[in-house]
């Protein structure tokens, strides 16, 4: 048992809010600049003023033990207006007679102490313990150690890893174009604070609120066409403009990573752009823009945009015109302008698919927090947002843009509450720019959302026209301060038109879980039986079986997929897993899937039930995969009948 307290190297801004003490030990703190308030300032060219941030601390370190936290804060504080967010870690703090904030930490955690609300807060990020560090002078190898670092701009190439050790603190943007199997980790400070734009021309401010486009703008992280990537542990400081972004990179695992120190506009978390497979897990992210984002291709191109879209699609006889399978989980935002967890606002993508955001804190809000903002032409089906937990301020302070020098920004109402959940089909002046296309959301589930918080939830759902709608959104068990909402009030629910199967119920997951789905009309009017290269010249393989097999949609339960339910993806349900592998050995093997839910219900009823199954039986398997009769009625239950 152990725990580590990473050595600090000393930067701009500096900041002495807090003193603090873990295990008895004194710790060092790093520093920070975030945004002080929601006021954008985004005329071309011209960054917000610094007078619009603040400095705050944060604690890096390592952990495998429980640890006893002591902080002082400089000011005093009112002890009953703290706060350690998220809830969920179930921290609770005892304040002594001089002010000192104790309490327990069981594991590590990302996490923040608040005593005086939004501003000045102490971030704490404990990382579990490092197991397996790569050898600093090993083949393929970048590493920094601790210290200062001024490294420009860093090229990764395949096969290479960046290692950014604890107590380095490393000035740098990082690039990586056509690599595979790259790495950027450790338990170092990746800073972004020394990047700027470049102005290529003075722009009128008043009013301006397009792009930045007579600026030249790098993101700290940007990787383009790359596959197999890993960025794991770091810490990434006051971005310019976007924390991590992805484009056309397939079997992405981010993980571990905090970003803090976002002010600057707009800097996004992790945005990604047509990516195949991607996981982020254990992170703590606070942005002042949109906190995770999944993207089509975006309009910022000269000239002729759709052109330049579709040769950024088609690139050395590839295709990267689809988004799918994302797994977002067990990570804290913090949102000081924009959105939370979202897909958009740019969808120039044919499909966005298999989206997943789940077990999440979302600890401070500013904008929609769950978001589908389609404003391009992707098909965006099979999104699920589970396990949300949302904190809300008292007071939240509304964001606005800033129109010229003179504006201070000044909190003009108390009542403020962003969206929680927000599904929209829309042209946006800026991001739609050179599309004609619209797209399709549908088939979008937001189950067991939790809100805290004094105010009651939004939800908003807007359709294009008829052929662009909004179809099957379901919320599933969303909740105020532990009770559930089965109903908004119109003010609060806020459905447009063009859509289609919109609705707020109780937690039909419940049911679920008891295996209670009902074993009739599983498949509705589409056939029982169903075939992959039935005239494949390999092995003949059916599977025989009820809704763990194949399940048509259902709306009524939250189902809207068409595979089997036991399985939050199609490639995950058993049938598709055993067709794959398979595959691998017999490519030409032929399949038969048999939805049998009928038979179970009627089996008495002999040839006529039977009838219905002529095609599976025709197709003469070589193996049956059979999981069945857990549909047969128990009453008047008939054996001779039932085995014959």
């Amino acid at each position: 048992m152990s725990f580590k307290i990473y050595s600090v190297i000393k930067t701009e801004p500096s900041c002495d809010d807090y003193s603090v003490k873990v295990n008895g030990f004194p710790a060092e703190l790093n520093t920070a600049r975030v945004s002080a308030c929601p006021i954008n300032r985004r005329w071309p060219g011209h960054q917000r003023g610094i007078d619009q941030s603040e400095a705050v601390q944060f604690l890096s370190m390592e952990t495998d033990e429980p640890l006893r936290f002591e902080i002082k804060p400089k000011n005093t504080f009112d002890p009953s207006e703290l706060k350690i967010r998220p809830k969920s870690l179930g921290i609770v703090p005892e304040v002594t007679d001089d002010g000192i904030i104790v309490f327990t930490l069981e594991k590590h955690a990302y996490f923040t102490v608040e005593p005086f609300g939004r501003n000045r807060a102490l971030h704490i990020f404990a990382d579990a313990v490092q197991t397996v560090r790569p050898d600093p002078c090993g083949d393929g190898v970048i590493y920094f150690g601790a210290g200062e670092h001024d490294a420009g701009t860093i090229e990764l190439h395949s096969g290479e890893t960046l290692f950014i050790d604890e107590g380095a603190v490393v000035y740098a943007c990082i690039r990586a174009v056509d690599a595979d199997n790259i790495k950027i980790i450790g338990r170092g400070i990746l800073d972004n604070s020394r990047n700027r734009e470049k102005i290529l021309f003075e722009a009128n401010e008043e009013n301006n609120r397009t792009a930045v486009n007579n600026a030249v703008r790098k993101h700290t992280v940007q990787l383009e066409y790359c596959s197999n990537i890993l960025i794991d542990g770091i810490t990434i400081r006051d971005s310019l403009v976007y924390n991590i972004r992805p484009i056309g990179c397939s079997d992405i695992s981010i993980r571990n990573v905090k970003i803090i120190g976002c002010w600057r506009y707009n800097s996004d978390g992790i945005d990604m752009h047509n990516c195949l497979r991607v996981h982020i897990t254990d992170c703590f992210i606070r942005t002042y823009d949109d906190a995770v984002c999944v993207k089509g291709f975006d309009c910022y191109y000269k000239g002729d945009v759709e052109q330049a879209v579709y040769e950024a699609m088609h690139r050395n006889g590839k295709v990267y015109d689809e988004f799918h399978d994302v797994l977002v989980e067990n990570c804290v935002i913090w949102n000081d302008w924009g959105k939370a967890l979202e897909i958009g606002a740019e969808t120039r993508a044919e499909k966005i698919e298999n989206i997943i955001y789940r077990k999440c804190d979302v600890i401070h809000v500013m904008g929609a927090v769950l978001d589908c903002q389609n404003v391009d032409y992707a098909d965006v089906n099979n999104v699920l947002f589970e396990d949300i937990r949302i904190e809300s301020d008292e007071l939240i302070p509304p964001p606005w843009y800033q129109r010229s020098d003179s504006e201070v920004y000044e909190i003009t109402t108390e009542d403020y509450m962003p969206s929680v959940i927000h599904v929209s089909i829309e042209f946006h002046h800026e991001y739609s720019t050179g599309g004609k296309r619209r797209g399709r959301n549908r088939n979008i589930i937001f189950h067991n959302i939790r809100v805290h918080g004094t105010r009651t939830p939004t939800v908003c759902v807007y359709g294009y026209d008829n052929e662009h709608r909004c179809e099957n959104i379901l919320v599933s068990g969303l909740y105020l301060n532990e009770e559930e909402i089965t109903s908004l009030p119109p003010e609060n629910l806020r459905i447009g038109e063009y859509t289609e199967n919109v609705k707020i119920e109780s937690d039909l997951y419940k049911n679920m879980a008891k295996n209670t789905v009902d074993s009739r009309n599983q498949l509705g009017n589409n056939p029982c039986v169903r075939f992959d290269n039935p005239d494949g010249k390999g092995p003949r393989v059916m599977f025989l079986g009820n809704s763990i097999t194949l399940h048509g949609i259902l709306p009524a339960v939250g189902w809207f997929y068409e595979w089997g339910m036991a399985a939050s993806r199609e490639e995950n349900d058993y049938v598709h897993l055993l067709k794959s592998e398979i595959r691998e050995i017999c490519p030409d093997a032929a399949f038969c899937i048999c939805q049998a839910a009928d038979w179970e219900r009627e089996y008495k009823n002999g040839s006529e039930i039977l009838c219905r199954y002529s095609e599976a039986r025709d197709f003469e398997a070589d193996i049956i995969v059979m999981r069945i009769i857990e549909n047969c009625p128990g009453k008047d239950f008939d054996s001779e009948r039932f085995t014959e």
